[in-house]
């Protein structure tokens, strides 16, 4: 892995923490603290307005390839891919119209019009409607003034049934068609930009977890933990996605047990965590044993390395990427865990595609026949999960150059020094 400058500033403070252990309860310190932290995204590029239009022009490009008048987005990551605006989803419906010819229009509620304009990259056109008014004949409206009479209309796959099936009784001369096909053919290969954040974000979370790592303690509770993790994220310039302490039995839970947990002597520590820089995310999980290490905890430990080493080696450029999941599996089975889905085993994919979102498409699962191409992201998690003892997890997320992938974040290489 290429060591950047900004990884090398992460990393100098923190290389001794690294190589610590976690502390017995009784040197545990007064106050936590991160004043030895400094931000790491000091230096990040943005997305402008020339970003925003490329990607127009990308996807209008699409469309009209497909045979698509238009395509509409509704409020949430792809409006934001698009236009640059960052709004949430509500019963007010705000959308975007993307004609394959022509200036964006976008529909907002009358009382949200300044708010929408303050984020909006590109174009000028915001036609609002009142409380009693639809929504939907102004989406119409829109298109009727692009030239689009009739024909296909794309909405993106995540646009809730209300506004779909509005927009269709408002203009029933349009053909709905699906727009995941738009949609992921722009947002699924990253630019350099992208690039460059998601590896801003994954550079905090990496060190982060350097930070929290040795601070971990005998009796500490997975709020105590999350603290110092979501501490340590904010002080390196990273805004908190999630952060997810699961401990003992409660590891074997990809997502979680609501059974109350301390760290105790021979705890399986296992963290999920990510962070967001400009909107883009980082996904890195990590799993620690404190103290003495059974043999069968080291033994999955270095399955799980071995998998997901497997994992990164076979994922590469034209390869489908359900092969990736399928060669985990394979060896898995081969050490008794599985087949397939079952338990105890790996019980979810081996990754996803991440990036303005935490899953994205594309992902390494059993049929996806989508080829590996230059610019996807994935994370890359190949767990193994033993219902009432422990789970272990590593997730590092890579992205594929013309050559292969190439991780974000360093995987570990021994249960002895796991971060």
């Amino acid at each position: 892995m290429d060591i950047t400058k900004r990884q090398l500033i992460g990393a100098g403070g923190l290389a001794a923490l690294a190589a610590c252990s976690p502390k017995s309860a009784a040197e545990k310190p007064t106050q936590e603290t991160t004043n030895n932290l400094e931000s790491l995204a000091t230096n990040v590029p943005e997305i402008n307005s020339k970003d925003h239009a490329a990607r127009i022009a990308k996807a209008q490009n699409l469309m009209r390839k497909a045979g698509i008048g238009a395509l509409i987005l509704e409020a949430g990551a792809s409006l934001q891919y698009f236009t640059g605006i960052r709004w949430w989803r509500s019963e007010r419906l705000t959308a975007a119209v993307v004609p394959a010819n022509g200036e964006i229009g976008i529909v907002t509620p009358h009382f949200e019009e300044p708010s929408i304009r303050e984020s909006m990259k590109v174009g000028d056109d915001v036609r609002v409607w009142n409380e009693h008014e639809s929504p939907f004949k102004l989406l119409a409206g829109i298109l009727a003034d692009r030239g689009v009479k009739n024909g296909k209309i794309a909405f993106e796959d995540t646009v809730r049934y209300f506004a779909v099936d509005g927009f269709q009784k408002a203009a029933p001369i349009y053909e709905v068609v699906n727009g995941a096909d738009i949609v992921w053919g722009c947002r699924m290969i990253k630019s350099a930009k992208e690039l460059s954040l998601m590896q801003t974000a994954n550079d905090i979370t990496h060190a982060a977890y350097r930070h929290t790592y040795p601070k971990i303690e005998i009796g500490m509770t997975p709020s105590d933990i999350r603290t110092i993790m979501r501490n340590a994220t904010e002080a390196l310039g990273g805004t908190n996605e999630f952060v997810m302490v699961l401990l003992n039995e409660a590891s074997a839970y990809p997502h979680g047990s609501d059974t109350p947990q301390t760290v105790k002597e021979g705890s399986t520590v296992l963290m999920d965590c990510g962070a967001n820089v400009n909107g883009y995310e980082s996904d890195i999980s990590r799993t620690f044993v404190i103290g003495e290490a059974s043999k069968k905890q080291r033994d999955v430990w270095n399955l799980v390395r071995d998998g997901q080493a497997l994992a990164f080696e076979t994922a590469q450029i034209g390869t489908p990427a359900g092969q990736i999941d399928d060669a985990v599996r394979k060896l898995y089975a081969s050490k008794g865990f599985g087949p397939g889905y079952k338990l105890p085993g790996l019980s979810h994919r081996t990754g996803h595609g991440i990036g303005l979102e935490g899953h994205e498409q594309v992902n390494f699962v059993h049929g996806e026949q989508t080829k590996l191409a230059p610019g996807m992201c994935l994370s890359n998690e190949p767990g193994i999960y033993i219902m009432g003892e422990f789970g272990v997890r590593f997730e590092d997320c890579l992205h594929m150059t013309e050559t292969g992938p190439k991780y974000f974040s360093e995987p570990p290489k021994s249960l002895d020094a796991p971060v």
